[in-house]
């Protein structure tokens, strides 16, 4: 999972944020954010746990537990955004044959060493979401547990690309910031719970270096944008998971919080397959 750092908002407008500028920003900020990353929520993730750990957001829901994939062992299985690839690494431990994909270098490097301690490895592939590098047809599985979809400037594209890479009957389930977020500060106190944006301002969030450039961009889309995404890339629309805020979760990680997670949610997970072929 390579959950958003949760940046103030709001964001020095800079207009539209395109493909390339998005996918370089994202690649060099997890570059060189990876290690700091890690260190602060791969215990949460499960990157020392041997076999990985599969969970779905901040709200702490397992895989596990809730079985949004089905039966993984013996399936093809893509993650997209994978990081240093808990999940991935969770999946090849309960049979499945699992590739890994991720634009940074640096994340990659973590599932490396991860890796070194389990019984089975996960092919890793360094690539963009926007264009995946398999041939049609390729998996049974597709997952993303918080990683590309918020972070390209074409996610329209990347239901494109999952619908082509699938196998008819084939499932692709992935969680983002829930949408009705974008419309409060990434502030886990009071000041949190106060609408500050329109929920229909889809200009992206972004920060620049010093010299100008684009170093961090996050892409906003309504509930509404991401179902018709998935429905226009062909895709079937099984379910919508809105995971509550367990009572016995006390932490706090960039803006999801206890006093938050009470009142609204955080994370939304969207469950989607792909048709079988007409016989």
């Amino acid at each position: 999972m390579s959950t958003d750092p949760a940046p103030a908002r709001p964001p020095r407008v800079l207009g539209a944020i395109d493909s390339a500028t998005s996918e370089s920003a994202s690649r060099s900020w997890w570059d060189a954010e990876s290690d700091d990353y890690q260190a602060e929520h791969g215990v949460f993730l499960g990157n020392d746990v041997p076999g990985g750990d599969f969970v779905w957001g901040p709200e702490r829901l397992r895989e596990d537990d809730v079985h949004l994939l089905g039966d993984v062992a013996g399936r093809a299985v893509l993650e997209i955004g994978c990081g240093a690839a808990p999940c991935a690494r969770w999946l090849a431990a309960r049979g499945a044959d699992v590739v890994g994909l991720d634009v940074s270098t640096g994340m990659l490097a973590h599932a490396v060493t991860a890796m070194s301690r389990d019984a089975h490895r996960v092919r890793l592939v360094l690539a963009g979401a926007e264009r995946l590098p398999f041939a049609d047809a390729s998996f049974d599985l597709a997952c993303s547990a918080f990683g590309a979809v918020p972070f390209v400037a074409d996610s329209a594209r990347v239901m494109r690309e999952v619908a082509r890479v699938l196998r008819p009957g084939g499932r692709w389930v992935f969680a983002t910031n829930h949408p009705m977020r974008w419309m409060f500060l990434d502030d886990p106190g009071p000041e949190g719970l106060v609408v500050k944006m329109s929920y229909f301002d889809r200009t992206p969030y972004s920060e620049t270096d010093d010299a100008g450039g684009v170093s961090y961009v996050e892409h906003h889309r309504t509930m509404g944008d991401r179902v018709r995404e998935i429905v226009a890339a062909g895709l079937v629309l099984d379910d919508i998971v809105e995971p509550e805020w367990p009572e016995d979760l006390d932490d706090e990680w960039g803006q999801w919080s206890p006093l938050r997670g009470s009142y609204f949610p955080g994370t939304a997970i969207f469950c989607c397959h792909k048709p079988e072929a007409p016989r």
